[in-house]
């Protein structure tokens, strides 16, 4: 009687959930999937269904996100959008999805390795007078970890207020007594999404990527750098870290503090109230236009998927992207692939090798699809090229935290600064076409000679892509 039940009550479950895949689908070879799994994968299907497969822009991770960004008023600092040939309709799409606006009145500086990047974040935190809010994926204990409390006990004394959110998945690794010495010392320190078994299954896959740094609402700083030791000193395996951040000053610092106040809201239940500073800069050549793009698994829509989407398509000339994780979904890699096809100068500049051996896999099974539409295609071999940017034409770039694969671009919440300025493209494509002379450069003919070993390797892998 006892199995009679419980089968009863498994097949009510699976009903139920089949019934909300096909109300709640997007695409319908996704759909189809979902339901054989469930159905043939007993237990496991409902299990892995229920831990990655549910649509969060209808089911909301927090509902309340949207009516917390509502109450701010960005109207006063939107910009005009110019008549760019190539960035315009981006600008208009990242202010239809997520409503934040062009700003004009931005210096930025371009930091190239993890060296260049915490010289410049302690150097801005030293200079705090009023708060530091301070939001990383990973943060790892050691000679950066210890430096940076160093400068949190300082400034606290100082009567500065410093926030400090975490990814409870991404740091897994801060002890508590680290926790301790932070709250100890007067820092506020939140867990975004923290491993409980009770939300094991509703928030184990949705975690926070973002890498945020802004000090008193002028100077901001986003970008690939977690804080890890392994920038500075790199590690036996994958080598140096190679990344790419950005320092903000002006107007879109305020919009970063704006992100990080909706991600502590949403953590820690308390409202910061994000106060925008006397524009100290004065509109010159060196003004920069820039907009923040923050995306998440709550957002209407695939916001940072239709920013690249839109990005590639819209390209005249050329596109560069940096980027260790390029696992494309279909939308994707019909744009990069019809991009080359047109005429197009694409170029992919990624790691060797990663730092994962089943995400290596993955990412090598379109190599091959790459180099047949035509696309350059570089390995970079002196350490681990972690970089998420693109670069279009001669006057796009887009720095941030989100990768080229399911996970950055429906998954995880991100955030992408993009920079439509002639000079900042010139010096970020100098450096790409630099970094390409140092790597290889594959070749189709080549490639594909492959053993069915390694084919079958990368089929597999590519399997568990929602999973990377």
């Amino acid at each position: 009687m006892f199995w009679v039940a419980l089968i009863a009550v498994y097949i009510i479950i699976s009903l139920v959930l089949v019934v909300g895949i096909l109300i709640n689908g997007i695409r319908p070879a996704k759909t189809l999937a979902w339901l054989l799994a469930i159905f043939t994968i007993p237990v496991g299907g409902i299990l892995l269904y229920l831990l990655v497969g549910r649509n969060r822009r209808k089911k909301k991770l927090f509902p309340l996100q949207n009516d917390f960004l509502q109450k701010i008023d960005f109207e006063n600092i939107r910009t005009n959008v110019p008549n760019f040939p190539t960035g315009g309709k981006t600008i208009e799409l990242i202010n239809a999805t997520s409503n934040y606006p062009l700003t004009q009145r931005n210096r930025i500086a371009i930091l190239n390795n993890g060296q260049e990047t915490f010289e410049a974040i302690f150097s801005a935190l030293q200079k705090a007078k009023e708060h530091i809010h301070f939001q990383y994926y990973i943060f790892e204990e050691g000679q950066l970890a210890s430096r940076l409390l160093d400068i949190f006990k300082t400034k606290v004394q100082q009567g500065v207020r410093i926030r400090l959110l975490y990814d409870g998945i991404g740091s897994y690794s801060l002890s508590k007594s680290y926790i301790r010495d932070l709250k100890k010392s007067g820092v506020e320190v939140y867990q975004f999404l923290p491993f409980r078994f009770g939300r094991f299954l509703s928030s184990l896959n949705y975690r926070n990527h973002r890498k945020i740094i802004i000090v008193d609402g002028e100077i901001g700083f986003t970008g690939g750098i977690n804080v890890s030791d392994k920038y500075l000193r790199g590690e036996d395996v994958e080598g140096n870290w190679r990344d790419i951040h950005l320092k903000i000053e002006g107007e879109s610092a305020f919009l970063l503090d704006t992100v990080f106040a909706v991600d502590w809201y949403l953590a820690s239940g308390n409202k910061v109230v994000i106060k925008r500073q006397p524009q100290k800069l004065q509109i010159s050549n060196e003004d920069k236009l820039v907009q923040i793009v923050p995306s998440g698994p709550d957002d209407d829509f695939a916001t940072m998927e239709q920013v690249y989407f839109s990005i590639i398509n819209n390209a005249k000339q050329s596109v560069f992207i940096y980027n260790p994780y390029i696992i494309p979904n279909y939308a994707i890699l019909q744009s990069l692939k019809t991009a080359a096809l047109s005429g197009l100068d694409v170029r992919l500049l990624m790691s060797e090798s990663t730092d994962s051996k089943l995400v290596d896999w993955c990412v090598r099974a379109y190599f091959e699809s790459y180099l047949k539409a035509g696309i350059k295609l570089y390995l970079y071999p002196k350490g681990f090229m972690h970089s998420k940017v693109v670069i279009c034409d001669d006057n796009l770039v887009s720095v941030g935290t989100a990768n080229l694969d399911d996970r950055s671009l429906h998954q995880n919440y991100e955030v992408n600064a993009i920079v439509y300025d002639a000079l900042i493209c010139q010096q970020m494509k100098q450096q790409f076409l630099e970094d390409c002379e140092k790597s290889i450069l594959l070749n189709y003919e080549e490639y594909k000679k492959r053993g069915w070993s390694t084919r079958i390797l990368e089929g597999t892998a590519k399997l568990m892509s929602p999973l990377l």
